[in-house]
Formats: C-alpha cells, structure tokens, sequence
C-alpha cells in the first residue's frame, strides 16, 4: 500500500480503503455483454498523457513532451476493454492505431473512431470536401455519432483524473502499466 500510495498521488490509509471497499468487488460476474460479436460496438481514442521520460514522449500539440495512448471503451458498459502501449505525441491517432496492435482485439466488432481514424476499419463522420456540402442525411448521421463517441472522451476525462495520468513520471514501462492501472480501477469503480 506503501508503493501504491506514491503511484495514484494518495495516502497509504486511502488506498487500504479503496481496497476494502473494491475487493470484494473483484468476485463479480462480469456484465453481459451481447453474445454476438457484430452486436458490440467499441469506440477508440487517442489521449496525451504529459510524462518526464523523453524516450518515450515528444514534444507534441500541447507544447509539452507527452505520449498518445489509445484506448478503447465499450460503448454500452463504458468499461476500458483496452489501452495501447504508449507512443511519442506527434505519432497521429491513425499512425498509433496501426502500430499498436489492438485491431486483432477488434476482429468482428464495429469500432467507432473519430475523423482521425479515416482508413482504418472503423466508421467515422462524414467529411465535408471541398466544392461539396453534406448530403442531408449526412448531418444527422455525425450528431448521432457525436453522441456517441462522447463516451470514450468521458471516460478518458474520468481516467485523468488520477494524478499519475495528469504529470506521469514513470519511466520505461511505467507510463503502459500505469494506464493499465488506471483503467482497471475505472472499470471496478463502474463495476461497483
């Protein structure tokens, strides 16, 4: 509980209490979740997480050296299904979605992405092209699938809110295992 305190930016005493009080919570059935893989819709997401270790960071859009982390939500149970290895942050989402290996994770399921995930496999918002206006059914479609998507951006708020994901100074693999951290604790706190 010692090394855990340090690590979510918490006393010891508040970990031993959110142990105690999630536990128990680790003997849970899972949710259910639709039985047929086309059923499930999972949404993607790039997220910049400012760390310290420059072997892993560049300095990126928000004039700080950060690492993007994909991470992918459960459309309907908003739990973390998974989170990327790390990747300097001027890798762009497309780019780190390729690398990161998470499409064979996605096989069979309709994966929803935002516009920077054109190419990929995923459906994303129809563009406007120059010279050519949204078709009418077009407009709909993208408030529809701003609606959704919103949820991953949620929850990526939500994981931020842990002090380790707001300034990581992990170096190495600590940044990966720190996300993944994270993203179990979300998930047991939805679970709760």
């Amino acid at each position: 509980m010692r090394q855990l305190g340090p690590l979510f930016g918490v006393s010891s005493s508040t970990v031993c209490r959110v142990i105690q009080r999630l536990g128990p919570l680790l003997a849970l059935e899972p949710i259910a979740r639709p039985a047929d893989a086309a059923d499930r819709l999972w949404i993607v997401d790039g997220t910049l997480v400012p760390v310290r270790d420059r072997q892993v960071a560049a300095s990126s859009r928000n004039y700080r050296f950060s690492a993007n982390v994909q991470v992918i939500v459960d459309a309907y149970t908003r739990l973390v299904i998974a989170a990327a290895r790390p990747v300097p942050g001027t890798t762009a989402d497309a780019h780190a979605w390729r690398t990161s290996g998470l499409s064979e994770h996605c096989q069979g399921v309709t994966m929803l992405g935002d516009g920077a995930y054109l190419n990929c496999g995923m459906a994303v918002p129809h563009r406007k092209r120059p010279g050519r206006a949204l078709l009418p059914g077009e407009e709909e479609d993208n408030a529809e699938h701003r609606k959704v998507r919103a949820r991953v951006e949620h929850v990526i708020g939500r994981m931020k809110n842990y002090k380790i994901l707001r300034d990581c100074r992990q170096h190495g693999d600590g940044l990966h295992h720190a996300v993944q951290a994270v993203a179990h604790m979300h998930n047991l706190a939805l679970a709760s």
